[in-house]
């Protein structure tokens, strides 16, 4: 039988199919020479004398062999094909996915960052308005002594420089040594001794003493207080700063201190009714 051999130099590596491929052809090939080598006209030998055996062999090539095995070979490889390209599209889903979770994670991982800044940023500003705010209230403070500590210093300046207000006694010696210092102060004359010695004459120390006897009464204006002043002569010679009340001890006495000055120079002068 004549051989069909395409050489090409190297043989190629058959894989496990191919292989059972090609014993496919070989028997399928065996089958069709076995067929074609009985007559068609064969004849039941007899058991006399051996007939003499022909064996035909058919020159006619096998048709579609290859091509058979060349049609297997492709669907098997379409088949390997399809199965690696849905292999390869599986991949890529996977590998969209993974590429999905992973940008997914990066933006949370971007919005933990930015709001783990901004956290920061505001905790920053939240520090940076108390430290303002505690800087002004210890300005506001400081300037808050330093005004007392001024009107403190004003008011210690002012006590320094201002007499004390004196304080006397409310009886006969107090009102005396109050009006010495008025008629001081207003440039009148009198002494202590000179003031307390009309005093006892004219009413005994009683501020509320009225003579309702003399000339003064008979006329109706009576003399008034320590030191006897009519009405008209306290009113004339009222000193300022003094009581308006005629039986005021200060106001009386000041009073009449004055107009002793202008008629007899001094009340220490007088030492009678004057």
């Amino acid at each position: 039988m004549p051989k069909h051999n395409n050489t090409r130099g190297h043989s190629r590596s058959l894989t496990k199919n191919h292989k059972f491929a090609i014993a496919g052809v070989a028997v399928v090939g065996a089958a069709a020479v076995a067929i074609s080598a009985v007559p068609s006209n064969a004849q039941t030998l007899t058991t006399g004398a051996p007939a003499e055996a022909h064996v035909a062999y058919s020159t006619e090539r096998i048709q579609n062999v290859k091509g058979t095995v060349t049609d297997q070979l492709a669907a098997q490889n379409v088949k390997i094909e399809a199965i690696a390209a849905k292999k390869q599209a599986a991949a890529q889903v996977v590998a969209k996915q993974r590429a999905a979770v992973a940008t997914q994670q990066q933006t949370a991982a971007q919005a933990v960052k930015k709001a783990a800044q901004a956290r920061v940023a505001e905790v920053h500003a939240a520090h940076a308005a108390h430290v303002r705010v505690a800087k002004l209230h210890a300005a506001q403070e400081r300037a808050a002594q330093r005004t007392a500590s001024r009107s403190t210093h004003r008011v210690a300046v002012k006590a320094a420089t201002k007499p004390a207000v004196k304080s006397y006694a409310n009886n006969l010696d107090g009102w005396i040594r109050e009006s010495l210092d008025i008629m001081k102060s207003k440039g009148i004359p009198g002494s202590y001794s000179g003031l307390h010695r009309n005093i006892m004459r004219e009413s005994s120390g009683n501020p509320l003493a009225i003579n309702d006897w003399d000339v003064n009464a008979i006329n109706g204006i009576p003399s008034k207080g320590l030191l006897q002043v009519i009405p008209p002569t306290f009113k004339a010679y009222h000193v300022p700063g003094t009581s308006w009340n005629i039986y005021d001890p200060v106001a009386n006495i000041t009073a009449a201190c004055n107009y002793a000055a202008d008629k007899y120079g001094s009340m220490d002068n007088v030492n009678s009714a004057y």
